[in-house]
């Protein structure tokens, strides 16, 4: 049974930083995809960052430009998202998710991935 659990969200002025933690149970340390996705009311979820589980390749959305960093402790499975320089824009409830490697990368669509968890909500003041 995989379990996600989102921490590390709050309010910070932009320009500020967050770090987001995702405690997983049940996701092997190999083959598995873990990501972050965001969502504002209104709006689809979008892929932020993804990892692949075991190489640690990671893939960012075009919009992090450089200010996001995803990394995984490797004896736990806890990945993590180091956030700098927050906009006003990244403004959302931030969802960690995971799924089982099928193919040679994450994908970034929603559909794909099977578990989720309840979120953490991030919001960046002016």
């Amino acid at each position: 049974q995989v379990q996600l659990v989102e921490s590390g969200g709050g309010s910070v002025q932009a320009g500020g930083s967050l770090r987001l933690s995702c405690a997983t149970s049940g996701v092997a340390k190999v083959n598995f995809c873990l990501a972050w996705f965001r969502q504002v009311p209104g709006k689809g979820r979008e892929a932020v960052a993804r990892i692949k589980v075991g190489t640690d390749f990671t893939y960012y959305a075009d919009f992090v430009n450089g200010r996001f960093t995803l990394s995984r402790n490797k004896a736990t499975n806890e990945m993590y998202m180091q956030m700098n320089d927050l906009r006003i824009e990244d403004t959302a409830q931030y969802y960690c998710a995971a799924a089982p490697r099928t193919g040679a990368s994450c994908p970034e669509s929603t559909s794909f991935y099977p578990y989720w968890g309840q979120g953490t909500q991030v919001f960046v003041s002016s």
